[in-house]
């Protein structure tokens, strides 16, 4: 008798008309509940580490309009979180974005918005997994080694390889990970910011405080129209991550209600977070580009480990706090390693299912019921991607960064735009609908869409924008960090067509997923 193989391919069935199946496609049903998923969905923002790389950078574009540009960037993310919740209640398919922008506009636009979601993902898991292996060593007070290439990238790489492992080991051993690292974060986050508070308005304040202002939270303030799209993209990076919890929607119970409440009650809780960590921050620290300042060059690429300090001490108690912060950080970043290959080893999974990639990506372990090579995968190109950056330049891999922003804002903006297509024939039928399927989702589409193209074509193209500038025939000098995002995204197309021209039959079969006609009339 033949033996059988651990990871077995499954038949990539076109989903019945009004949604697919949870399950269908073999990946283990009723595995996270409501709890579960938002800790995913939150975990996958990595709250900690988004505030302690990108804080200082944001109060550097902005200044003193630090919070409300957060606050702001929380509404586009709120609106899309409305779309992702409405398209995921008629088909919740773990490929979300590729298969609903497939139904609503084709299947080449569905491709690149997959694309979107995995070339966001391998970007940022270079920048998680340097953090990852920096704090490590900065935990254990091995600063020469923090300050090493060679030594962070190594550290880099193995939590890559662990956190991949632990993805491929099971969803229930990934939400049970998340849910208590998540809940010790979100403690200490609100422990600093309180005790921040009220050594402000304490007896003695230190010498860098300012006082909470009205003007703080008035967008008009900011000094130009490109500060504060740049601010808004920043802004909108922290708040990343929160589309995990749809992305196990086939392994979530009742699949069809809890991941889209989990996506939005995840970017509503980001928001109150985000608020009070970044106000009391910039109250305790001030904005200045010197000393303990948000604004310090030194300090931007991490100011809670220097905050830390600064607000509990550096002894006894007070110093193990801040010890605690750092380790915050160290997990939040591993934390969303992990959460950062799921969704795009299922975004990979669900388009090998509707043969969109090799037949291989759609395997699932047999005993585990997670995808097989999507992970590992997944795990290996993020790999390559980090130890490729860091060989090229530093300065390169700090750029590609930045770039994530754009497709972040691709992704979710074509989703926005999916969701109102999807639904069309419906939209008048009722206020709900016309509300949360139509105006919502496509005024966070197009407002998306306008800081892609701001950011891409005028901010981030400048050369004098980030730490690398590219010459391009035709267009002279262009800034890395456009170079980087809108380049990936053309790297993608050209994939499509390799994709098309070897696997014809899906790209040419308008019957491959069901038609939006018939989808936006399923409820």
């Amino acid at each position: 008798m033949t033996p059988v193989p651990d990871d077995h391919p499954l038949p990539a069935v076109a989903p019945a008309s009004g949604g697919s199946t949870a399950g269908e496609k073999g990946l283990k049903t009723g595995a996270l509940g409501l709890f579960s998923s938002v800790a995913i969905g939150l975990a996958s923002t990595a709250p900690a580490y988004s505030l302690a790389a990108t804080l200082g950078l944001i109060v550097a574009g902005v200044g003193l309009q630090a919070p409300i540009i957060i606050v702001l960037a929380f509404v586009p993310m709120l609106l899309i979180a409305y779309a992702y919740r409405e398209l995921n209640a008629v088909d919740p398919d773990c490929g979300t974005t590729f298969t609903w922008a497939a139904r609503a506009f084709g299947p080449r636009t569905g491709w690149m918005g997959g694309w979107g979601i995995v070339v966001a993902d391998i970007i940022v898991m270079a920048n998680l997994a340097q953090i990852a292996g920096s704090y490590g060593f900065q935990l254990l007070g091995l600063g020469s080694l923090a300050a090493s290439t060679l030594w962070t990238t190594v550290a880099g790489v193995s939590w890559i390889v662990v956190m991949t492992v632990i993805c491929y080991v099971g969803i229930e051993i990934s939400a049970a990970l998340q849910r208590w690292l998540l809940c010790v974060e979100i403690a200490v986050l609100a422990l600093l910011s309180v005790t921040a508070l009220v050594r402000v308005y304490g007896s003695h304040p230190p010498g860098t405080s300012i006082r909470i202002a009205a003007s703080w939270f008035n967008p008009f303030d900011v000094a130009s129209v490109s500060a504060f799209t740049s601010g808004m993209l920043l802004a909108v990076f922290i708040y990343w991550g929160w589309d995990t919890a749809v992305s196990v929607n086939e392994e979530t119970a009742d699949s069809r209600r809890i991941p889209g409440r989990a996506a939005v009650a995840s970017t509503v809780l980001l928001l109150l977070l985000y608020g009070l960590v970044a106000t009391s921050a910039q109250a305790f620290a001030g904005v200045g580009t010197r000393g303990l300042g948000l604004a310090n060059p030194d300090n931007s690429a991490d100011v809670l480990s220097t905050l830390g300090t600064s607000v509990f001490g550096g002894h006894g108690f007070g110093g193990f706090l801040a010890k605690l912060l750092i380790f915050m950080v160290l997990t939040s970043s591993a934390a969303s390693t992990q959460t950062t290959i799921l969704p795009t080893a299922r975004t990979a999974f669900s388009m090998a299912a509707h043969k969109a990639l090799p037949a291989q990506f759609a395997r699932v372990h047999r005993k585990f019921l997670t995808p097989t090579w999507s992970t590992v995968g997944m795990g290996l190109a993020s790999i390559a991607f980090y130890v490729g950056l860091t060989r090229i330049s530093g300065n390169v891999l700090s750029d590609s960064i930045s770039s994530v922003g754009l497709g972040i804002a691709f992704y979710y903006g074509l989703t926005g735009f999916a969701c109102v297509w999807y639904f069309r024939r419906t939209l008048t039928r009722s206020m709900r609908d016309a509300w949360f399927r139509g105006i919502l989702p496509g005024l966070g589409g197009l407002l998306l869409l306008f800081f892609f193209c701001y950011a891409a074509f005028d901010v981030y193209a400048d050369p004098s924008y980030g730490h690398t500038s590219i010459d391009l025939p035709l267009l002279g000098a262009t800034g890395g960090v456009s170079v980087i995002g809108v380049g990936s995204l053309v790297a993608g197309a050209l994939l499509m067509l390799v994709q098309q021209a070897v696997r014809g039959d899906w790209f040419r079969n308008p019957d491959v997923l069901v038609s939006s006609a018939t989808a936006s009339d399923g409820d």
